[in-house]
C-alpha cells in the first residue's frame, strides 16, 4: 500500500486546448503522482463539472470522483492535496485542505491574488504543520541547475545582477522571481520601484497583469534584480535572454526571448574571456526534457513528496514563495506610489486590481 494518499482538486478541461483560460495542469500533475507508486495513491479528483472529473480518473486510475472538494476531504481524508485551480481560489482551498489535516499541499504557481491571502495561506499551513509547497517547476530543469553550478563555481565572479525578461510580473513572472531567489540562495529582497502601463485587459487566469513593465529591486545580500515585462521585443532589447545573470567578471544567460533567436539554452561569457561558451544542457527544455515535457513537474512532485518524508524543508516551500511573491506585490505597490517601495511589504491588498477598481487605471476591453 502507498505511504500517501492523493486527492486532486480541480481537473480541468482538455489539456491541449491551452489558453489564458486554462491549462489543465492537473494533468501535469496526475504523472507526478503515478511516478512514486510505493510513495502515492490517486486516490480521488474534484471538478465543478463532472464529466471532466471522471475524465481524469479514467486516464489516470482514480477510483473516485467528486464536484465539492469539502466532500472530497471529509471522505477520503488524503494525506496530499494538488490544487490545480484558478489563482484567486488558492488560498481558500489551501486555507481548507489545511484545516481539514492533509498532511502537505501541491499548489498551482502563483500563489493568490492578494498579499494578505498569500501570507494567510502559508501562516495556516505553518501553524498546523502541513507542508505547502507550489509548482515553481522550473528550479529543477536542466539548464537552470547548471546555471547555478557555473555560478556557484564562481565562473562570472561574484553575482552583482539578475535579469529577466517576460509576457507579465504576475502570471509568468512568478517562475522567474522564484529563479532569481534560486540563483541568489533567497535571500529576501529589500526594496522595489517599478513603473506599469495597463491599457488593454490582460486577464489570465481569471486575474489581472499588467501589459508592461520595468522593474528594480535590491536584496538584502546587495545583489539588484531587474525585470522588463511586455513585448517580447522590448524584453529582448533590454534583456536579451530568458534569464541573465551578470557577475563581475562574466555573464550567463539561460534561454533566447525570440523563436528566430540563433542562442543556445544556456551559454556563458567565463571570467579571464571575451568569447560565449554554448552549454550542452543534454536534452533539457526551459519547460521540460524534449523527450518529457512534463520532467519538470514529475520532479517538483518528487522532491515535495520526499521532504514530507523525511520532514525536510521543500526548496519550492511557502517561505521561499512568499520572497518572490512580495516582489511583484512590491512592484505592483511602487507603481501605485509611484515611488520607491521598502520591505517588508505592509499592504494587503493586490495594487494592480485596486487602482483599476478606483479608476486610476482604465484597460480597455480585449476584442481578440
Amino acid at each position: 500500500m502507498a505511504a500517501f494518499r492523493v486527492g486532486i482538486i480541480g481537473c480541468g478541461d482538455d489539456p491541449a486546448k491551452r489558453s489564458a483560460k486554462g491549462y489543465a495542469m492537473a494533468y501535469r500533475h496526475g504523472p507526478g503522482y503515478l511516478a512514486l507508486p510505493d510513495q502515492c495513491e490517486l486516490a480521488a479528483c474534484c471538478d465543478l463539472v463532472p464529466e471532466r472529473a471522471r475524465k481524469y480518473a479514467a486516464q489516470f486510475g482514480v477510483a473516485t470522483t467528486y464536484t465539492d472538494y469539502h466532500e472530497m476531504l471529509a471522505k477520503e481524508k488524503p494525506d496530499i492535496v494538488s490544487i490545480c485551480t484558478w489563482m484567486h481560489l488558492h488560498e481558500q482551498m489551501a486555507v481548507d485542505c489545511a484545516e481539514a489535516g492533509v498532511k502537505a499541499i501541491h499548489c498551482e504557481k502563483p500563489m493568490a491574488t492578494t498579499w494578505a491571502g498569500c501570507r494567510r495561506m502559508a501562516e495556516v499551513c505553518r501553524e498546523r504543520g502541513v507542508q505547502l509547497t507550489f509548482n515553481h517547476m522550473r528550479r529543477f530543469g536542466g539548464p537552470f541547475r547548471m546555471a547555478k553550478e557555473l555560478l556557484d563555481a564562481g565562473e562570472i565572479g561574484d553575482l552583482v545582477l539578475m535579469q529577466y525578461g517576460e509576457g507579465n510580473l504576475f502570471d509568468a513572472g512568478t517562475h522567474h522571481m522564484d529563479m532569481q531567489g534560486f540563483f541568489n540562495d533567497h535571500h529576501r529582497a529589500v526594496w522595489a520601484v517599478a513603473q506599469i502601463d495597463y491599457r488593454v485587459e490582460n486577464l489570465v487566469f481569471g486575474s489581472h497583469n499588467e501589459n508592461v513593465a520595468h522593474g528594480l529591486w535590491k536584496y538584502e545580500n546587495g545583489v539588484f534584480g531587474q525585470c522588463v515585462t511586455g513585448p517580447r521585443d522590448a524584453a529582448w532589447a533590454v534583456v536579451g535572454a530568458y534569464d541573465k545573470l551578470i557577475g563581475t567578471e562574466g555573464v550567463i544567460e539561460v534561454g533566447p526571448l525570440i523563436d528566430q533567436d540563433p542562442r543556445p539554452l544556456l551559454r556563458i561569457r567565463r571570467k579571464g574571456s571575451a568569447r560565449w561558451e554554448d552549454i550542452d544542457t543534454k536534452g533539457e527544455g526551459l519547460h521540460g526534457r524534449n523527450d518529457d515535457p512534463g520532467a519538470y513537474h514529475n520532479r517538483a512532485i518528487a522532491h515535495a513528496v520526499e521532504c514530507l518524508q523525511k520532514g525536510t524543508e521543500p526548496e519550492h516551500g511557502a517561505r521561499n514563495a512568499l520572497k518572490a511573491t512580495e516582489i511583484i506585490f512590491a512592484c505592483w505597490e511602487s507603481a501605485r506610489r509611484r515611488g520607491m517601495v521598502d520591505l517588508p511589504l505592509e499592504i494587503d491588498d493586490n495594487p494592480l486590481v485596486q487602482m483599476i477598481e478606483s479608476g486610476e487605471l482604465k484597460p480597455e476591453p480585449r476584442r481578440d
